[in-house]
């Protein structure tokens, strides 16, 4: 990958890790604050997946592999949660 294409796709990522962050803060009630830290969770795994091509090293999609599988489980649970009727606490 050109060095041009990897500076721009560093950039844009973290444009939108710094975007869910906010959004983080915005959320009104915590169903949305937890939307919000799976999208973070899916920004992070881009960021790992760039910064493992352009260090040529694997341990960092390892990484993004494990969080995507934890991220993947929470989903599963907070859905679950919400579709018995708990209600989230905000």
């Amino acid at each position: 990958m050109p060095e041009l294409l990897e500076t721009i796709a560093t950039a844009w990522v973290t444009l939108l890790l710094v975007g869910g962050g906010v959004l983080l803060l915005r959320a009104q009630d915590a169903l949305h604050r937890i939307l919000a830290l799976d999208v973070l969770v899916a920004i992070v795994i881009a960021l790992l997946t760039i910064v493992s091509y352009s260090r040529d090293v694997s341990y960092y999609i390892d990484a993004a592999l494990v969080l995507a599988l934890l991220s993947f489980g929470a989903t599963l649970v907070a859905a679950r949660h919400v579709i018995r009727g708990g209600r989230p606490r905000s």
